[in-house]
C-alpha cells in the first residue's frame, strides 16, 4: 500500500488509517480476534492506527491495541485521543493541562509505549482557553513522550486560532484534523479542508462511509441499523434525503466496476488534503472486504456524477455525527436575557 505525507510532519502513512472504535465491549469484545484484525492490516501495508482513551469504555480499546502491537510497535504510526469522560469525575475529562497531562499517561500505560506519535484533542472545549491547552501539549512533545499533535472536529475559525496562538506565543502547532468526511458529508469542502491546506495539516478523514450507509447495507426495505446505532446517529440513518443519494450513488459505482464501499472510500482519500480514511472494522470479513478496495481510483467523470448527486461543499441530509458549537446547541447564548420590569402597584 502505497505511503502519502501527513500534512508537514514528515510522518509518510498509508492511505487507509485502522480505526479502532470497534475494537472492545461495543463492538468486537474478542481481544484475540481484535489483535488478529490489527496484524493482517498491518501485513497488508497499513501503518497508521487510531484509537481513542474513551474507546471500550475505561480504557480498554487502548489495552487491546497496545498488546496487539507488542513486537510491532515501531512499524507503526500510533494515535490515541483525549478529551472524553473518563469516569465521574468532571476534572477527568477536557482540554486542561491537570487532565491532559493525567490523560497522557493513562494512555501511554494502557498502550505499553514511551510516546505517542500524534497525540490528538478529541473535540472542541469552548470553555478552555486554546493557550492552555496548546501549553500542555508543548511541554508534552519537549518531554518526548509526544512526537506530533491534532485536534478532531474543530471548526476553520477555531483551527486558524489555534495557528496563530501557537505562532504568538511560540508554542507547538497542531499538525492534524480528524473530521467527519463522506461523500453525503461534504460540509467541510467549503472551509475546513482549504484551511487545513493552508496551513499545511494533514486530515484524516472518519466515517467515510457516513455510519454504514455507503455499504449499501440499509436501503429501503433492506437490513435495518442495529439500536446502538440509531442512538448514535438516528437523524443521520433515517433522513430521506440521504437515502435518495445511496439510491442515486448505486448505479455510479456498478458503472465504475466497484461496490458501493469502495467508490465511497475511493472518493474520501481522492480529496487532495486528505492523507488517510479511517477505516473501522469489527469483524475480519468486514476488513479484507475494505482492503480489497484499496487500489480503486475514480476518474474525472465519476467524480463528476458524484458532484451531481450531492454537490461540492454540502451534506443533502442531517449530519447529527458532526461537531455542533455551543452557539448552535444552547438557546442561552443566542437569546437576549429579558429582565422583568415592574409596573407601579405591582409586587
Amino acid at each position: 500500500m502505497r505511503t502519502r505525507p501527513l500534512g508537514r510532519t514528515g510522518i509518510q502513512v498509508s492511505p487507509y488509517c485502522l480505526g479502532t472504535m470497534m475494537f472492545g465491549p461495543y463492538g468486537n469484545p474478542d481481544p484475540g480476534d481484535c489483535a488478529r484484525i490489527i496484524h493482517r492490516a498491518l501485513d497488508a501495508g497499513i501503518n497508521f492506527i487510531d484509537t481513542a482513551d474513551v474507546y471500550g469504555g475505561d480504557g480498554e480499546t487502548e489495552r487491546i491495541v497496545g498488546r496487539a502491537l507488542k513486537g510491532r510497535r515501531d512499524d507503526v504510526v500510533l494515535a490515541t485521543k483525549f478529551n472524553g469522560p473518563m469516569g465521574d469525575d468532571p476534572n477527568r475529562r477536557g482540554n486542561s493541562r491537570r487532565w491532559i497531562v493525567a490523560a497522557c499517561e493513562d494512555s501511554l500505560r494502557r498502550l505499553g509505549v514511551d510516546h505517542i506519535d500524534l497525540y490528538q484533542v478529541h473535540h472542541p472545549e469552548p470553555g478552555t482557553d486554546i493557550e492552555e491547552t496548546l501549553a500542555a501539549l508543548t511541554d508534552l512533545m519537549r518531554a518526548g513522550k509526544v512526537r506530533a499533535i491534532g485536534h478532531s472536529n474543530l471548526p476553520a475559525a477555531e483551527i486558524v486560532e489555534a495557528q496563530w496562538t501557537s505562532e504568538r506565543r511560540g508554542l507547538a502547532r497542531f499538525r492534524t484534523e480528524q473530521p467527519t468526511y463522506s461523500i453525503l458529508n461534504r460540509g467541510i469542502e467549503r472551509d475546513v479542508l482549504p484551511v487545513c491546506e493552508r496551513y499545511g495539516l494533514g486530515v484524516l478523514a472518519w466515517s467515510p462511509l457516513a455510519s454504514g450507509l455507503l455499504t449499501g447495507r440499509f436501503r429501503p426495505g433492506g437490513e435495518q441499523p442495529s439500536a446502538g446505532r440509531m442512538r448514535w446517529v438516528p437523524r443521520h440513518m433515517t433522513d430521506p434525503r440521504n437515502h435518495e443519494a445511496v439510491e442515486r450513488l448505486a448505479p455510479i459505482a456498478d458503472d465504475a466496476g466497484l461496490s458501493l464501499t469502495h467508490l465511497a472510500l475511493a472518493f474520501a482519500v481522492n480529496h487532495p488534503a486528505v492523507s488517510a480514511a479511517i477505516i473501522g472494522p469489527r469483524t475480519m470479513a468486514q476488513l479484507d472486504d475494505l482492503l480489497a478496495g484499496a487500489d480503486a481510483a475514480l476518474d474525472d467523470g465519476v467524480l463528476d456524477r458524484i458532484d451531481e448527486v450531492v454537490a461540492p461543499g454540502t451534506n443533502p441530509g442531517a449530519l447529527d455525527i458532526a461537531y455542533q458549537p455551543p452557539a448552535l446547541t444552547r438557546p442561552d447564548l443566542r437569546r437576549r436575557v429579558r429582565l422583568t420590569t415592574s409596573t407601579p402597584g405591582s409586587r
